[in-house]
């Protein structure tokens, strides 16, 4: 990669994604730049920092997908993350993924379908809130920092296969969350840390039941 620093070096080699892709997030890159002073699209402070804070954050979730096929909703999509990322990496790494991005800003939404078409993801964008839409029948649901777990199961019961995953990504609360979940919710469960933030996980679920 021209120019590319020493540290994001290290991160290209851990997202261990083909050439294509990174181009894809070079471009995805240059598109946040770009429109973030106009609708803060992800914090100023964390601007010099995209690739580890948004790309490597993201791009973790991939390899926790139990399915490489099929349809990934991604809920509260904001800037991208998780979803648009995702999506651009399973542009070469699985084809036969489509994505949905929910977003109800509609300047933030304006910017995905942007990422799509640049980037040429296999996904469209909902300007609607979640809990608005008609079931999106999703294989795979997504969230980063988007609301509570109780919230979340919330929209995985409106949205997710009955044999679908939700892919969840929390900070340090998640345990207390997790606690509070049981009194309305069942579900199977499998924790794994970030590898980018020590006091973050990522979260998988199946099997979500009210009780």
């Amino acid at each position: 990669m021209t120019g590319a620093t020493a540290s994001q070096t290290t991160i290209l080699e851990r997202l261990n994604v083909s050439r294509e892709t990174i181009e894809r997030l070079e471009m995805y890159e240059f598109l946040l730049q770009k429109w973030n002073p106009a609708i803060n699209l992800v914090g100023k402070s964390t601007l010099a920092n995209i690739w580890e804070r948004h790309f490597l954050d993201s791009a973790q979730i991939f390899a926790i997908a139990k399915q490489k096929a099929g349809h990934w909703v991604d809920i509260g999509t904001g800037g991208g993350f998780p979803g648009a990322v995702v999506a651009a990496m399973a542009v070469d790494a699985a084809p036969e993924l489509r994505f949905t991005f929910v977003e109800s800003d509609l300047r933030k939404a304006t910017f995905l379908r942007t990422v799509t078409r640049e980037l040429g993801l296999n996904a469209e964008t909902l300007a609607l809130r979640i809990e608005d839409l008609p079931c999106l029948d999703a294989d795979i649901l997504s969230a980063r920092a988007l609301a509570s777990l109780p919230a979340l199961f919330g929209f995985a019961e409106l949205h997710l296969k009955q044999n679908g995953q939700a892919i969840f990504m929390k900070g340090n609360s998640f345990k207390k969350e997790m606690i509070e979940s049981l009194e309305k919710w069942s579900y199977q469960s499998d924790e794994y840390p970030s590898i980018t933030d020590g006091a973050a996980v990522i979260l998988s679920f199946g099997e979500i039941r009210r009780v």
